[in-house]
């Protein structure tokens, strides 16, 4: 399998890099984190200027065609930089679920402002009692005449304090954990009904529980087939778990670069702390561990375009399980070898722990997917 980048990737990712590079330094993500929703409409702009915004997009639908290489691209560009942008529930979560089962309506309705900038999503899913299971949903979405009437409540939703769309899981039959009677809707954010509580997550981004309370939609809000949509979920969230294996990747990246500037400048007993021998084996784990979840990722990424779903599904939930153990053993060793500093918030060290602590965390840690890698016969 040949995981060389080809020219254009090359030249894409110089371009993502140089870009952050420029607006994206550790003083001037605190002020975007400032901003109204925890993120840049600015930077956001300059995201979509660049064309980073549709790059998943079928020419057709004015996009650039783009794969799951390079989206892991420019997700790893993000983790490197810590970007509080919506990038992976716009692009990855929002546009994954009009890209894979929009109708050509939904398409044109939606793609073109994701892709200007103009428009964000964010995907609610996660409820009081449903922890990492796709097919636990308790939301409802009752059938009213030519209508869908939605009740529920949805919690840690990512952007969804100002997205301008939601797409929403909820049940239009069966019981609360059945697998078949699940629908996927898009829901303005300013529908009669929504209410929202947002507040900052532990690594800077924001969220919003949400209340869904009569809230009505038509028919033409259901993405896919409105009664099985479970398959469609699956899918996307797969490409949204490959997304943040890349961005942790990102994160570990430079979480180990700054260790090492760190172990090079700092000075004990008159010399710099980096020509103790224990220190540098220590970093040289923390590389080892760094390697082994590039090589998941990438592996991930190529698991997007495998036909087969539970091929696919224990392809991602392994390098989700390397990506939660380098993760955590990454980050432990950064903060400490970076002494009582590595604790403040006034160094950055202890914000990519932190992203690598909600990354694990999202749709699945470790023990959920080792577990369903076991489950399946598969081996870590």
């Amino acid at each position: 399998m040949d995981f060389d980048l080809s020219e254009e990737q090359r030249l894409l990712k110089e371009s993502v890099d140089g870009l952050l590079t420029d607006t994206y330094d550790f003083d001037s993500r605190k002020k975007y984190g400032a901003e109204k929703g925890g993120w840049s409409r600015s930077v956001w702009a300059k995201l979509a200027e660049q064309g980073l915004l549709g790059l998943p997009f079928s020419e057709d639908d004015g996009g650039f065609g783009a794969g799951a290489v390079e989206t892991m691209i420019v997700m790893e560009a993000l983790g490197k930089a810590l970007v509080l942008e919506p990038y992976l529930p716009t692009v990855v979560l929002g546009g994954g679920f009009l890209r894979r089962g929009g109708s050509a309506e939904q398409k044109a309705a939606h793609i073109p402002g994701i892709i200007d900038g103009s428009k964000t999503f964010a995907f609610a899913q996660l409820e009081k009692n449903s922890r990492y299971d796709l097919h636990d949903v308790a939301t409802s979405a009752k059938k009213k005449g030519e209508t869908y009437v939605i009740d529920g409540e949805k919690f840690v939703v990512l952007n969804g304090e100002t997205a301008d769309t939601l797409i929403v899981t909820a049940r239009t039959k069966g019981a609360q954990r059945d697998r078949n009677g699940i629908g996927v809707f898009l829901v303005p954010g300013n529908a009669k009904g929504f209410s929202k509580k947002g507040y900052p997550t532990q690594d800077g981004l924001h969220a919003a529980d949400i209340t869904f309370t009569g809230v009505e939609v038509g028919a033409d809000a259901a993405i896919g087939d409105p009664e099985n949509a479970l398959p469609l979920i699956e899918q996307v969230v797969d490409d949204a778990r490959i997304a943040l294996c890349a961005e942790a990747v990102g994160a570990m990246d430079e979480s180990l670069k700054s260790t090492v500037e760190y172990l090079k400048t700092r000075t004990q007993f008159g010399v710099p702390i980096g020509s103790f021998q224990v220190l540098q084996h220590r970093a040289a784990d923390m590389f080892v561990a760094v390697e082994q979840a590039r090589s998941m990722s990438m592996f991930a990424t190529m698991a997007a375009d495998f036909e087969d779903a539970k091929e696919r599904a224990n392809a991602v939930a392994a390098a989700k399980v390397q990506i939660g153990k380098s993760g955590k053993f990454v980050g432990q060793q950064a903060i400490q070898l970076h002494g009582g500093i590595g604790m403040t918030m006034e160094a950055k060290i202890g914000h990519y722990f932190k992203r690598l602590t909600m990354i694990e965390n999202t749709f699945g840690d470790a023990d959920y997917h080792l577990r369903r890698v076991s489950e399946s016969g598969g081996l870590v």
